[in-house]
């Protein structure tokens, strides 16, 4: 079983990693709001072109965060996350997609996988999801946005099936790590949310817990990835959930609903 574990970077700025990744060499990394460049609100370490930030910025903190943990940051693909569940297969010819303009970053996808090595996949979030996944037998690599839409319909789950079918993926292989998002302590849904829950999870009511308001629960959107990954063989002994929750930990990490919606993103990012 691995761990997660937040590591100091050579540039001020703090970064996580999972240990079961690490062993195997797979440079990783989920980046924190320290020892970046970007003003308030987006203070400092905003690696996301989507916000209001200035754009150069952005650039310079993916620079940091992509040179604190050793990989190119002008051959990172990034996605336009739109909370879908599509997935795309990254290949060589889409090295570089979004790495520095937000045009070109892959359209409406909140999962990106491939199979060759030296193409980081690079996700953003604020409270969402960031799973991140390693098929070490066919050497194959997954990262998903993961927001309650997401979740509900089972982008991890289906992001695995995908790299089964297109690189032969065995889901008992795959190591996962599930990094710092909004924990089942701070996410409050209201009923539009279970509702949707109720129609793909067959467990819907060990996911939530009652709130003292009413028509709101508590939403444990670790415990609904993680059902859905065991559901198709992911082993419960090869998924490591960090359970940082980044309401809880706003200091260190972006959060939309503890800041209102005005504030940057955490990177998460991996390479064969």
């Amino acid at each position: 079983m691995g761990r997660f574990i937040l590591n100091y970077g050579n540039r001020g700025q703090w970064y996580g990693t999972f240990t079961h990744f690490s062993a195997l060499s797979i440079k990783h990394g989920i980046s924190s709001r320290f020892g970046g460049v970007s003003k308030p609100p987006f203070h400092s370490l905003n690696v996301a072109l989507h916000t209001d930030d200035c754009d150069e910025s952005v650039v310079i903190n993916r620079q940091i965060f992509c040179q604190g943990i050793g990989i190119h940051s002008e051959h990172i693909v990034t996605a336009q996350q739109l909370h879908t569940d599509h997935i795309a297969v990254v290949t060589q010819d889409e090295k570089g997609r979004g790495a520095s303009r937000y045009e070109d970053a892959i359209p409406n996808t909140d999962a990106l996988i491939t199979n060759v090595p030296g193409i980081p996949l690079m996700l953003f979030f604020a409270d969402c999801v960031p799973v991140l996944i390693v098929d070490p037998v066919q050497r194959t690599i997954g990262a998903v946005h993961a927001g309650w839409r997401g979740t509900v319909e089972k982008i991890a789950q289906k992001t695995i099936l995908s790299m089964q079918s297109n690189f032969g993926t065995k889901p008992e292989d795959c190591l996962v790590g599930i990094a710092p998002s909004i924990g089942p302590c701070c996410y409050v849904v209201n009923e539009t949310v279970i509702n949707e829950l109720k129609k793909k999870f067959n467990n819907w009511n060990e996911l939530i817990k009652e709130t003292h308001e009413k028509d709101k629960w508590y939403f444990d959107l670790w415990k609904a990835n993680v059902h859905q990954l065991e559901e198709i063989g992911v082993k419960a002994n090869n998924v490591v959930t960090s359970r940082v929750c980044t309401a809880c930990n706003h200091e260190l990490f972006f959060s939309y609903r503890k800041e209102n919606g005005v504030t940057g993103r955490i990177g998460a990012v991996i390479v064969l």
